[in-house]
């Protein structure tokens, strides 16, 4: 089970919600390369209605284990967009839907299959 730092997660809901009606993108970090995310990697992208496009390459970084997105409507699903980016990015993946808060946040593995996680302090 992955495991998101409160602070983490709460900043990620502030992101989307400041990028909000464009799509919000950065990748996610352990420190520890565990199962806790505990800090965010702001990439340069370009935040569209509909997509986000990371511009140039992610940085080489061992510890970034996954990626966050926000989706404008209310699906937290992923696209087959979203599920043939998710390999290049790490092992988790956080979609967060309108009005993006806690209970619109969802985790998924790199095929697109729905994982458990939790909430740490």
């Amino acid at each position: 089970m992955f495991q998101i730092k409160r602070a983490i997660l709460e900043g990620l809901l502030d992101a989307a919600k400041h990028t909000y009606p464009n799509e919000f993108f950065a990748l996610l970090g352990s420190k520890h390369r565990n199962e806790v995310v505990d800090e965010v990697v702001i990439v340069p992208a370009v935040f569209g209605k509909e997509h986000s496009i990371m511009r140039g390459q992610a940085p080489v970084d061992f510890g970034i284990i996954g990626s966050v997105y926000s989706h404008p409507g209310a699906s937290n699903r992923p696209s087959p967009a979203d599920v043939n980016a998710f390999p290049h990015f790490g092992k988790v993946h956080f979609i967060i839907s309108f009005p993006f808060n806690i209970g619109n946040a969802e985790a998924y593995d790199v095929r697109g299959k729905k994982i458990e996680w939790g909430i740490i302090e």
